[in-house]
């Protein structure tokens, strides 16, 4: 493995014993880039040509007060694989707030965890006193990379195959950007939302195969909202409504306490992709953060994701003391996240709901291809229960019903997984499930690759990465001919 290290970036960050700043979330604050990576196990087939690319939390400076683990600085992880062979680099992203702790050299914000008044600047996005630190989730349009902020930001543009600072997203509104854009690579668009504190507290858009905002229109809310993703069809989006939000007593005095009232459905908006009429559907009252796939199925508008049962559960007593709060909030098993359909019957307004797995998962992948799209194969991950941490994963056949699941070692865990389909794929789960693997038995991190046709056998190959990164959130897969379709266009 041939490694290049960039300079150093400027950190102040302390030793100490936070669950979320030590282990697999230890921050990770060296660049590089590594050719010819080393295969420890297996090789790395010949038909498989494109990037995955992964976001990470990386905090960089001494927190000023509570630490939370999405207040990490962005960090973009990428493996490129091409003819057999694999190279991997890693790069900040280089937001405003990034810029600015850099210069002065230490926090300038405050976490999710923290009071008001914690940070020293104006923050950012729904919430105001954040920083927009761009960590939560990537995705490929047009030729480029956009990494965003849960709370709505920016989003920042890197190159998706060099991981070159591009700036910020013209096209991107004054209310921001949500985490979760919706890229549809049958025609080449982006689909995005936000939120906010103010009237009419969402917005939904449409950015063209060439970059340019076609549509931007409001989706009127009854007040503040925390919605996480959305989901789309041949020829709707579909955005949300749930009943978890800020307490609107406290958030009058300034407090950010997320509040799930029971007694308030679920509302999921039906919009027209390209604009119109807006149409609302009630179910059962829960909390969303991921949504799988959406399709069309005659009269019906079917949507499959991960329904909370207990989205604001106790606290987690027996864990890390003096964090047993936003432990329960980062563990699957407390908020309990099962994979769950809805059936918008568009005729007559009703709405059907199923579950589909009885076992605790969540984030959720498929095909890319199939989005959309009637779909029949789903990828989701297990965790390690009191803990933000995957530790294995479930290939679903939404026809039949069954699952296989493969667990990792004890001491290893996982990244979000997207599906690489194979050079001149024949079927929908005719390729790969690619993730990053942080070993905390070896202090190291690879890459592996499961055949999703055999995937009860698990890993395929095993590639060492040049150091053990940290944990994190979204990641996405992007063919090489994708990026370059979409340079082109």
């Amino acid at each position: 493995m041939k490694v290049e290290r960039l300079p150093p970036v400027v950190t102040s960050l302390k030793p100490g014993n936070h669950p979320y700043l030590n282990g697999a979330w230890t921050p990770l604050h060296e660049e590089v880039d590594a050719e010819d990576l080393e295969v420890i196990a297996g090789a790395i087939p010949a038909d498989i040509d494109g990037v995955y690319i992964r976001n990470t939390e990386n905090q960089v400076h001494q927190p000023l007060g509570r630490h939370h683990p999405f207040d990490g600085d962005a960090m973009i992880h990428q493996i490129a694989f091409r003819d057999g062979k694999a190279s991997y680099r890693n790069r900040f992203v280089r937001t405003r707030c990034f810029e600015a702790e850099q210069e002065a050299g230490r926090s300038l914000w405050g976490g999710l965890a923290d009071p008001p008044g914690t940070s020293v600047r104006p923050g950012y996005g729904a919430h105001g006193s954040l920083k927009d630190n761009a960590s939560t989730d990537v995705v490929v349009h047009a030729g480029k990379l956009y990494s965003t902020f849960y709370q709505c930001g920016e989003a920042y543009t890197l190159d998706p195959l060099t991981l070159d600072d591009l700036g910020i997203a013209p096209w991107a509104p004054i209310d921001g950007v949500s985490a979760h854009c919706k890229v549809d690579e049958a025609t080449g668009e982006l689909l995005f939302f936000n939120y906010s504190k103010h009237a009419p507290y969402m917005h939904y858009g449409v950015v063209d195969a060439s970059g340019k905002r076609t549509t931007y229109m409001p989706i009127p809310l009854p007040g503040p909202r925390l919605p996480h993703d959305m989901a789309f069809s041949e020829r709707f989006s579909i955005l949300n409504d749930l009943p978890v939000f800020w307490d609107p007593g406290l958030l009058e005095r300034g407090v950010h306490a997320v509040r799930f009232f029971r007694d308030i459905p679920s509302r999921f908006a039906i919009v027209p992709r390209h604009g119109g009429d807006v149409r609302w559907f009630d179910a059962a009252p829960c909390y969303i953060l991921h949504f799988l796939n959406a399709y069309e199925d005659g009269d019906e508008l079917v949507l499959d994701g991960y329904f909370q049962e207990d989205p604001t559960p106790p606290p987690l007593h027996g864990s890390v003391e003096g964090h047993e709060h936003m432990m329960a909030y980062l563990d699957m098993h407390s908020f309990k996240s099962r994979l769950h359909r809805w059936r918008f019957d568009l005729k007559t307004g009703a709405t059907r709901e199923e579950r589909l797995y009885d076992g605790i998962v969540e984030f959720g992948m498929m095909n890319a291809r199939y989005a959309g799209k009637p779909y029949r194969y789903a990828y989701s991950v297990t965790s390690k229960p009191g803990w933000f941490l995957f530790d294995g994963f479930v290939k679903h056949d939404l026809e039949t019903g069954e699952a296989q699941t493969i667990k990792l070692e004890p001491g290893r865990y996982a990244s979000e997984a997207p599906f690489a389909p194979r050079v001149n794929a024949s079927s929908e789960d005719d390729g790969y499930l690619v993730s990053f693997v942080i070993d905390e038995n070896r202090g190291t991190s690879e890459c592996i690759l499961i055949d999703c046709k055999d995937f009860a056998a698990g890993p395929v190959c095993r590639i060492a990465l040049p150091h053990k990164i940290s944990s994190g959130t979204h990641s996405v897969w992007a063919d090489r001919a994708f990026i370059e379709g979409g340079r082109a266009a």
